[in-house]
């Protein structure tokens, strides 16, 4: 009786065959799901971060060049009504805070504007209610802008009359003899509005916690979108170092409070100062949560239906076994009724591969559907300039002579503020349709940036290459755009090998062809020394 009762014990503590196979089955599909949702997760990561990198970077460097040609703008105003003060001597001080206040309020450059005498006297200023005219300039920069003698940009500082923080920028005001009579200067109040606060506040991005931000060649804050931290020095940034060293690029950065950021910078070629624009790491892993929770999704409804399907036919699969153990343990008890033999045969594993790939089948779904669209432009549905410098290095690696178009659409910043940005979208669809229709099958046309295209010619000589990326243009020209004025592109054409044996040589190439084009006149394709 005590045999029997162990006996019994010991059977009741081991796992049946088919608890067995259930929880191997279970414990195989939790194990792939979970590296598939790792890998997938991984690869979305990687994908958002060097996305995030690069349109930042192409952002700052966008609003560099709009800095660029502002402060071009407001240097030549200063030089040009310099000119106009050549002849302060002979007029009176009334007239000349009236120029100045004419000035100011014309071009909106400046929030105040200083003529200032070759002894350091303040002879005039604008607004008058500043009421430094007649005292003798102090600080330090505007001591060194007077001595200089040219036009000068000054490093942010607290003046001593207002309190104010500043930038200015001067121009020495010279005779009509030659003699040096003092300068011209113009102010930015930096904490206050301002033309850089009124051209760059609207492009702030408060739901992204995307920003940006712009230092001077010393790496002082002279923006920002916290203008308690305006002036400060954030030096010690490694991508504001990079920028006082006059390099661009994008790259990872722990910034002043130790919050990594994935940051975008460009140098600003006439005043020496750069911007960078920023997106926290944070956003990035809630969009990856976003990501995962919908591949979840996806999955959760077909792995529950696997499950019950694997646990039934688990059933079905031991049932024999479990009536031979029945019948072995009644074996010398009882009389044994053995039943009618059945055909037995496995068909476990062609289901459980079956649902696997079910289950695999969604998450790749939605895995091919996010390296598409991380190989597509959105707008135009043309490649884009990841898949460019892909298939750049493949035709490389191949060593497969082709020939690379660079196309740049003449004038659309103008189509932009003429007509709006969603006319420039349908210029941007129009130009795509035009180039895809006039494309040899084996050719391929990708969205660069912006108004940009780069087109790849393959197994083209110089010469073929010019021929069509000129018909390309004539296309362009002579098609019926989507706004009510003509438009044109310019092209810069080089080869491979023959102009550069590099990706990075054959763009470099290919854009200073596109700048020769722009230059000379627009409308025409320049094919690269």
């Amino acid at each position: 009786m005590l045999n029997r009762l162990n006996n019994a014990l010991l059977i009741s503590n081991k796992l049946s065959l088919t608890t067995l196979l259930t929880g191997l089955v279970t414990l195989v599909i939790l194990l792939t799901s979970g590296i598939l949702l790792v890998g997938s997760y991984e690869s979305k990561k990687r994908s958002l971060t060097e996305t995030t990198l690069h349109l930042n970077y192409i952002n700052a460097d966008r609003m560099s060049r709009t800095m660029d040609s502002l402060f071009l703008s407001m240097q030549g105003s200063l030089k040009y009504n310099a000119g106009i003060l050549s002849g302060i001597e002979t007029m009176a001080p009334e007239k000349v805070n009236e120029y100045l206040d004419l000035m100011r309020s014309s071009s909106n450059f400046f929030n105040s504007m200083t003529v200032v005498e070759a002894s350091g006297l303040i002879r005039n200023v604008s607004p008058v209610s500043l009421g430094t005219a007649g005292k003798h300039i102090t600080s330090s920069n505007s001591l060194e802008a007077l001595a200089v003698q040219k036009p000068y940009i000054s490093s942010p500082y607290l003046t001593a009359n207002t309190k104010r923080l500043i930038v200015f920028l001067s121009q020495p005001i010279v005779g009509n003899t030659g003699t040096y009579l003092g300068m011209l200067s113009g102010t930015i109040y930096l904490q206050e509005n301002n033309v850089l606060s009124e051209i760059f506040d609207n492009g702030q991005e408060e739901d992204s916690g995307a920003y940006y931000y712009i230092v001077d060649s010393d790496g002082h804050l002279v923006y920002h979108p916290d203008k308690q931290l305006i002036g400060e020095s954030v030096s010690s940034n490694a991508v504001v170092q990079r920028l006082m060293n006059k390099e661009s690029g994008e790259q990872q950065v722990r910034n002043t409070r130790g919050t990594e950021l994935l940051a975008g910078y460009s140098s600003v070629p006439s005043n020496g100062w750069g911007i960078v624009v920023v997106s926290p790491i944070g956003q990035i892993h809630k969009e990856l949560i976003g990501h995962i929770r919908i591949l979840i999704g996806y999955s959760l409804f077909p792995f529950i239906i696997m499950l019950l399907g694997v646990i039934l036919l688990a059933r079905k699969f031991a049932s024999p076994f479990v009536y031979l153990a029945n019948v072995v343990s009644k074996m010398g008890k009882e009389k044994i009724e053995l039943r009618e033999a059945k055909q037995y045969w496995s068909r476990e594993a062609y289901l459980l591969t079956n649902g696997v790939l079910l289950a695999l089948a969604n998450i790749q779904e939605q895995t091919d559907q996010l390296t598409q669209e991380a190989a597509t432009d959105a707008l135009t549905g043309l490649m884009n300039r990841r898949s460019l410098e892909q298939t750049i290095n493949q035709w490389i690696t191949a060593d497969l002579p082709f020939s690379l178009v660079m196309l740049d659409v003449d004038k659309f910043k103008l189509v932009n503020d003429t007509y709006g940005h969603n006319s420039g979208d349908e210029v941007l669809m129009h130009i795509a349709r035009v180039v895809a229709a006039s494309l040899r099958p084996d050719d391929i046309c990708y969205r660069y940036g912006g108004e940009e295209f780069v087109i790849l010619l393959a197994r083209t000589t110089p010469e073929e290459a010019f021929n069509a990326a000129e018909r390309i243009r004539r296309a362009v020209e002579q098609s019926e755009a989507p706004v009510p004025v003509q438009v044109t592109v310019s092209q810069g054409v080089a080869h491979y090998p023959s102009h550069s044996p590099e990706q990075e040589g054959l763009l470099e190439k290919a854009d200073q062809a596109l700048y020769l084009a722009k230059s000379g006149g627009r409308n025409r394709t320049v094919l690269a020394e």
